[in-house]
């Protein structure tokens, strides 16, 4: 069932799967106004199609321990294609990174970091990251709190 536009019963299903991946099937189905079979085979569908990508939970991070949460400016000495797939490499062997993106602007990357406290954090920084290849420059911000969560994206029902 590939689908080029989603439709009403489509984004219900996202909307709700997204706000709370664990919700059964036949949940799901009644939720969306249809029987269980055709949601699954709905599900089935969205996720060959790439628009589901994954099923995670949200662990605690306090509860394991990591109190800081750093968001990192990264700046490499050139932006050509190796030295940017290069970084990318390393920060991918980093269980420390939660999150790379790639920026265009004053910065080349965007680390979201999490630590046990601040002296992992900064061995972090200095042992691992200002000495990944090309980096030039980094810039730290730590989080304070949480505000908002909102995982994936806005779904408009009813379109």
């Amino acid at each position: 069932m590939r689908r080029s536009k989603l439709d009403e019963i489509d984004r219900k299903i996202l909307a709700d799967l997204q706000a709370d991946g664990r919700m059964t099937n036949v949940d799901l189905a009644q939720r969306a106004g249809i029987s269980a079979p055709p949601c699954l085979r709905r599900l089935r569908a969205l996720e060959e199609d790439g628009i589901i990508v994954g099923y995670h939970a949200e662990v605690s991070a306090e509860a394991l321990d990591y109190k800081i949460t750093a968001f990192v400016h990264v700046k490499l000495g050139s932006n050509n294609d190796h030295d940017l797939r290069e970084f990318e490499e390393a920060i991918s062997r980093w269980d420390y990174v939660r999150e790379c993106h790639l920026l265009v602007g004053d910065y080349d990357f965007l680390l979201r970091v999490v630590a046990k406290n601040w002296d992992d954090y900064q061995r972090f920084l200095t042992a691992e990251l200002t000495s990944a290849p090309h980096v030039s420059q980094t810039k730290s911000s730590l989080a304070v709190r949480r505000s908002k969560f909102a995982p994936g994206v806005p779904i408009e029902e009813g379109k």
